[in-house]
C-alpha cells in the first residue's frame, strides 16, 4: 500500500513518507508556479518568460523554480528547444538569456510563455519521492472504490499542496494533500484514494439522507 505524501519545498520533490507538518516559510529557491499543470510530454514547468533586462534578449523568469533552472542546459519556450546561454540573477529573480532570443522585439513575442525543462535533466529521486507534476493525470477514487475524478493540477498553497480534481461530470473538487484527506497515494500505480467523508462529500451514487422535520 502506498504511503502518504509529505509536503516539501515548492520547486522540489515531495516525499511519500508519512505526512509531516508543512514548511511554514520555504527558502527563496522554493518559489514556484501556483499550480503544477500538465506540461508537454517529457517536460516540467520551470517558470515563465518575464520582462526584458537590457537589450540583448535577457529576461527575468517569473514564478521561477530555481532548482530546476539551475541545472538546465536547455529549455523549451513557445515550442522551441533553446540552449541556455547565460543564467544569472537570484533564486527569486533569475535572469536568463537563451539562443534565438537576441533582442527585445523577439522577447516580446514570447513574453508570458511557459519555460519547460526536459525531465531527463532533473536530478534522480529516491524511490519514495516524486515531483508534483507526477500527480497530474492520476485517477482519484473514494475509500469504497468509486471513481471521484482525475487530478488536473497541483496547487502550491502556503499550508499544503492541494490536488485539483476534475469530476466525471466536469465539476471541480479541491483536495488538500494531507493524510486525513488522502489516506493512500500510489504515484507509480497512478491512483489516489480520498476520504470523501473528511471532505464533507457524499460517496458517488449514494442516496441523500432525508432530513427529519
Amino acid at each position: 500500500m502506498a504511503a502518504h505524501a509529505t509536503p516539501g519545498p515548492a520547486d522540489g520533490p515531495r516525499s511519500s513518507a508519512a505526512a509531516q507538518p508543512p514548511v511554514a516559510d520555504p527558502p527563496p529557491d522554493a518559489a514556484s508556479p501556483d499550480a503544477a499543470e500538465a506540461a508537454p510530454e517529457g517536460m516540467v514547468t520551470a517558470g515563465r518568460v518575464g520582462r526584458a533586462h537590457g537589450l540583448d534578449g535577457s529576461f527575468y523568469v517569473t514564478r521561477p523554480r530555481a532548482r530546476l533552472l539551475d541545472g538546465a542546459d536547455e529549455v523549451t519556450i513557445a515550442g522551441v528547444l533553446r540552449q541556455v546561454e547565460r543564467r544569472t540573477g537570484t533564486a527569486t529573480k533569475p535572469l536568463l538569456r537563451v539562443a534565438g532570443i537576441g533582442d527585445r522585439s523577439t522577447l516580446d513575442a514570447v513574453r508570458g510563455a511557459e519555460i519547460y525543462v526536459p525531465r531527463a535533466q532533473l536530478p534522480e529521486l529516491p524511490e519514495d519521492e516524486y515531483w508534483p507534476e507526477d500527480l497530474v493525470g492520476i485517477a482519484v477514487r473514494s475509500r469504497a472504490g468509486a471513481s471521484v475524478g482525475e487530478v488536473v493540477a497541483v496547487r502550491d498553497l502556503p499550508s499544503c499542496d492541494v490536488l485539483e480534481v476534475r469530476r466525471p461530470d466536469g465539476g471541480e473538487l479541491l483536495v488538500p494533500l494531507i493524510h486525513d484527506a488522502v489516506p493512500d497515494l500510489d504515484v507509480g500505480g497512478r491512483v489516489a484514494v480520498v476520504d470523501l467523508a473528511f471532505l464533507g462529500e457524499d460517496e458517488p451514487g449514494a442516496s441523500p439522507v432525508a432530513e427529519v422535520g
